[in-house]
């Protein structure tokens, strides 16, 4: 089996409302595993105060003394003046890279400084890539409804150099709302929800009136029942150009997440048994169709498309 020449893996934001304490525990876990870059900071909802800015500068300079690449991330949709002050100040804290998630993120930093274009930005051509890059764009994550071959089409026609990021393994962000699904679930006004969320460290399932798994709610975001899994698809995301995986935590076994991928790319496991082994950690089943340009719930195209 040969090396993934080239590629990182990272480690996106936490997306659900976990206790401090388990947070600080997570990332201590990290620290000691195989992921070059770590994604930190609230991404989802603005009420989720049980981690302050000062706690996530904390958590980033211990990983930076780990030989990680800290990034603190933005809110996906700010949608108050106290949530713009809040991104202002992490802007002008100027302590370490910032993945931008909306385009009041990006105006802050627009030839400021560098930044990292995140997968709520709504970038799928290469025109939008290019105009990102000229704002300061160094790394641009893809939405995760991006195909091969779409990003390799942006690949081939853009004129910037920005590396590009795909999601290969968690459950993948569909939407963001202004109202809160969970806070609806328990008949509760958003105002009042009374950060019900915190009660689902994985989410909360909605499932079909069949019974079959449809979606995970997680406060004001939706996201796949499904867990993408692209072990047996990271050669073909080397030849769309993408050069770093990125995993996103699940509350369990995310140290062992990472370090599977790190032996798929170091050669040490092959593609069906990275596959296996992922499944056997992950929270859910399995789903890759995004990628294949098939039904984001299809579980099969990997192995079709080898």
């Amino acid at each position: 089996m040969e090396m993934i020449p080239a590629m990182k893996l990272s480690l996106g934001p936490i997306q659900y409302y976990w206790s401090r304490d388990d947070i600080m525990k997570f990332y201590d876990e990290v620290a000691r595993t195989r992921v070059d870059i770590v994604y930190l900071g609230e991404v989802v909802c603005s009420k989720r105060h049980r981690m302050r800015t000062a706690d996530w500068l904390e958590v980033a300079r211990m990983l930076r003394a780990h030989g990680k690449e800290a990034v603190l991330s933005t809110l996906a949709m700010p949608e108050t003046e106290a949530d713009l002050r809040r991104l202002r100040t992490l802007v002008e804290a100027d302590a370490f890279p910032i993945e931008a998630n909306d385009l009041s993120a990006i105006g802050l930093l627009a030839r400021r400084k560098p930044f990292v274009a995140g997968p709520h930005v709504n970038c799928y051509s290469a025109p939008t890539l290019d105009w990102l890059a000229g704002l300061g764009t160094c790394r641009w994550v893809a939405p995760i409804e991006c195909t091969r071959d779409t990003l390799d089409a942006i690949r081939r026609q853009r004129r910037s150099a920005s590396e590009i990021e795909c999601l290969a393994f968690g459950h993948a962000p569909l939407s963001f709302s202004a109202r809160c699904f969970t806070a609806r679930h328990h008949q509760l006004q958003k105002d009042q929800c009374g950060h019900r969320c915190a009660d689902y460290a994985s989410g909360l399932e909605a499932a079909t009136l069949d019974g079959q798994p449809f979606i995970r709610l997680n406060g004001v975001q939706t996201q796949t029942s499904q867990v993408v899994n692209l072990a047996r698809a990271i050669e073909s995301m080397a030849e769309a150009g993408v050069s770093i995986l990125r995993i996103s935590p699940q509350a369990e076994h995310t140290a062992a997440i990472i370090e599977t991928f790190a032996d798929r790319l170091h050669g040490a496991i092959g593609p069906d048994d990275a596959y296996r082994a992922l499944c056997g950690w992950q929270d859910a089943a399995p789903c890759d169709g995004f990628w294949f340009g098939q039904p984001g719930v299809a579980a099969t195209a990997g192995v079709e498309a080898r």
